[in-house]
């Protein structure tokens, strides 16, 4: 019996401003305070990611 492999791709489940902030605290944490290229583009993606995840109150702070 033949399975086909599904093509579409799930979204991810959103996280919260909070989780993402906790993940760029890390990211921080691991780089020591200097981010390789890599790391930029890794922070860049979360920053992106905790801005949609903000509320709106706090994108205006």
């Amino acid at each position: 019996m033949l399975h086909s492999m599904s093509t579409t791709v799930e979204a991810a489940p959103e996280r919260s401003a909070a989780e993402v902030n906790e993940e760029i605290r890390a990211l921080w944490r691991r780089a020591g305070g200097t981010l390789t290229t890599e790391q930029r583009a890794e922070y860049q993606r979360l920053v992106m990611e905790w801005a949609a995840a903000a509320p709106r109150s706090q994108r205006a702070a």
